[in-house]
């Protein structure tokens, strides 16, 4: 993928994280670039993150780039919107998959992509990609863990898809939509 196509999907992937409500809610003031920075590393492991692009989307809703990067992970800081942190850093292929996510699209066939999120995350659902807060149910809280976007469905057959499940055990996320993916808790 080109840097300019990484950079465009990296914004949308951010627009995705803040979009779950008002981030002024959770965090009156806005972080330094340090601070987005040193959130964003944490998404992943060192040896990824010290070599990542870290991306941040400014007080007008517009991408930038606070360090360019030289592995093709992108990382990115907690969304303040949601309830618990949630940085997260993905390889090329989950950049696609995260832009078909956003845009509505059908992610790209045959390319499997990584993500990190080491710091945890929180969920609206574990059934709708585009739930913004639960309905009438808990956010779904999620422990360190990785994924596995842009498998085929076979693969995901091998693991739970319950709407509530337990994030102790690899489950799958959004099942039977073009966006399910593998959770993967890691300790």
């Amino acid at each position: 993928m080109r840097t300019a196509a990484l950079i465009e999907c990296s914004a949308l992937a951010v627009a995705a994280l803040f979009a779950v409500g008002a981030a002024q809610a959770r965090h009156p003031k806005t972080m330094t670039d340090a601070q987005m920075i040193a959130s964003a590393m944490r998404a992943a492991p060192p040896s990824v993150a010290r070599h990542a692009t870290i991306m941040a989307m400014d007080a007008n809703g517009k991408m930038r780039t606070l360090r360019q990067g030289s592995n093709g992970f992108t990382c990115i800081p907690d969304a303040p919107a949601t309830p618990g942190p949630d940085p997260m850093c993905a390889d090329k292929a989950a950049m696609g998959w995260v832009n078909a996510w956003l845009n509505h699209t059908t992610p790209p066939a045959g390319t499997v992509g990584f993500m990190y999120m080491l710091e945890g995350g929180t969920d609206a659902s574990n059934t709708d990609p585009y739930a913004t807060k639960p309905k009438g149910e808990h956010w779904i809280k999620t422990g360190p863990h990785v994924m596995v976007v842009g498998a085929d469905s076979a693969f995901y057959d091998q693991y739970p898809k319950n709407a509530d499940p337990d994030t102790g055990a690899p489950y799958v996320m959004w099942a039977g939509t073009p966006y399910q993916h593998l959770m993967v808790p890691v300790r």
